[in-house]
């Protein structure tokens, strides 16, 4: 839908917007020219210190993850306050999301690209690895429908509002909540982007059972192992990329008429980001209008204020709520306005702002080492999965079998080999394994050529790390037959 255009923190809106629970998430162009997103907080939600103090974190834990190697999720390149709004600013597009392309799918022309079965397939495989390394990590999404589902421009599907609604609404972290919201997402997948193939809706609705009874991780292993029955482009994200190509023009209004205006973009002196933390101890600047680095010009007003005898003071996230009014103040006291004073004020406004980005980099090191304290956990493998196509192979053909190392969340080196059963000499190989994943797929071609009947098997068996007087590995048979 098309609104009036603005600016919040030099990005530029574009006018498309879409609503949720949370605000109004706006389509934006960075200053660099890159696409962007935003989203304008309902001012209900933020109105309480308390949501906007686990606001702050939510959103420092975020960055903490991608610092930590989780790329499923859209990155937030701010938080701020503008006036009394608060906005979350992202670094990639947020739209389309699978949401806009549910609901513009009639819309498509007859003939074009419209999303799959293997669409499908890309989405719940890309969603369920994302949720896992946030599980992982001791965090959940806590708002996982096909609204926040992002198509990227490759065609990978990306996560965001990670953390929002649990942080304003004040609910507890809850994986299984995820868990749940992923296998509705995939029965609403079967239902729509896969109904016109049956064996693809029915392999989407058994990986929506299994997430129910069994967790993410074998409902993801379900999908991989039945990708036979998905179309060729599943891997390759061919289809949903033609549909990205597709999107701008197909886009269909959102019912029930058009959105408010944005609003008049604030002075940027009323902007001030919420991930500076600020520290009772900083020095703090006085009427000569010098700044300490870190500090904050309030003259001879104290940082942290106190409404009475005993009353504690501000938290962190009032403080900055006030500081996105007052900190930024560049308008001299009455009587000493002069021609020199706007430099001034802008030069003071850019010293502030950047103490305010090196603070929050600091904040977020920490956080991103607490959260991943745990990363020399030494690697462990717990099985392997190996899985061959079911239907017979023709002539002169190549088959791909795939196996799948589930393991701890932690990184390191695996070494293992296939032994095919034509042969004796096995196939020794070394993948190295990123932190923050819980399995990893391997695969193994088989070439078979000529005339006659043959069943092949292939096992797969994991030489490190193995605990000791234990031997994991597994197989997988295919029929091949050329007359």
């Amino acid at each position: 839908m098309s609104t009036d255009r603005g600016d919040i923190a030099g990005f530029r809106l574009t006018g498309r917007t879409r609503a949720d629970d949370l605000g109004v998430w706006s389509s934006a162009v960075a200053p660099d020219g890159r696409p962007a997103g935003a989203l304008r907080f309902d001012p209900r939600l933020v109105a309480d210190p308390a949501a906007r103090e686990r606001l702050v974190a939510a959103v420092l834990a975020d960055r903490g993850l991608a610092r930590g190697g989780v790329t499923g999720l859209v990155p937030v390149a701010d938080l701020i306050t503008a006036r009394d709004e608060v906005w979350l600013i992202t670094s990639k597009p947020v739209d389309p999301t699978v949401g806009d392309l549910l609901s513009a799918g009639p819309a498509f022309s007859p003939g074009s690209s419209r999303p799959d079965a293997g669409s499908a397939a890309t989405v719940l495989v890309e969603t369920a690895q994302t949720l896992l390394a946030v599980h992982a990590a001791g965090l959940a999404h806590g708002q996982v429908h096909p609204g926040t589902v992002v198509i990227a421009s490759d065609g990978s599907a990306l996560l965001t509002g990670r953390g929002l609604a649990d942080a304003l609404l004040g609910r507890p972290s809850a994986p299984e909540r995820d868990v749940a919201a992923w296998a509705s997402l995939a029965r609403g997948l079967a239902a729509t982007w896969a109904s016109a193939d049956r064996g693809a809706a029915a392999l989407l609705e058994r990986a929506a059972a299994t997430a129910s009874t069994r967790g993410l991780a074998p409902a993801r292993d379900a999908l991989l192992a039945g990708r036979d029955v998905l179309p060729s482009g599943f891997t390759t994200r061919d289809r949903l990329v033609e549909t990205l190509h597709l999107w701008p023009a197909h886009e269909a209004p959102a019912p029930g008429g058009p959105a408010a205006p944005v609003r008049p973009a604030p002075d940027e002196g009323e902007i001030a980001t919420l991930l500076h933390v600020p520290r009772a101890d900083e020095p703090r600047a006085r009427e000569t209008g010098e700044w300490a680095p870190g500090g904050d010009r309030r003259g001879a007003e104290e940082v942290v204020m106190r409404f009475g005898p005993g009353v504690p003071s501000e938290t962190t996230a009032a403080q900055l709520w006030r500081a996105g009014r007052d900190q930024q103040q560049t308008e001299p006291p009455s009587g000493r306005l002069d021609a020199g004073a706007a430099p001034r004020a802008r030069r003071r406004r850019g010293r502030t702002i950047l103490a305010s980005v090196i603070l929050a980099l600091m904040v977020v090191g920490a956080l991103a080492l607490w959260l991943f304290r745990g990363s020399a956990t030494p690697l462990e493998v717990t099985k392997v999965d190996v899985s061959a196509p079911k239907k017979t192979q023709g002539c002169d053909t190549t088959v791909k079998i795939t196996g799948v190392l589930s393991t701890n969340g932690a990184g390191g080196e695996v070494r293992y080999q296939w032994k095919r059963s034509d042969r004796k000499k096995p196939i020794a190989q070394t993948d190295q394994i990123p932190s923050g994943t819980t399995s990893h797929e391997v695969s193994l071609e088989w070439t078979v050529k000529g005339e006659g009947s043959f069943k092949g098997t292939a096992t797969l068996l994991l030489l490190s790390p193995v605990p000791e007087g234990k031997k994991i590995q597994d197989k997988a048979t295919f029929a091949y037959k050329c007359s």
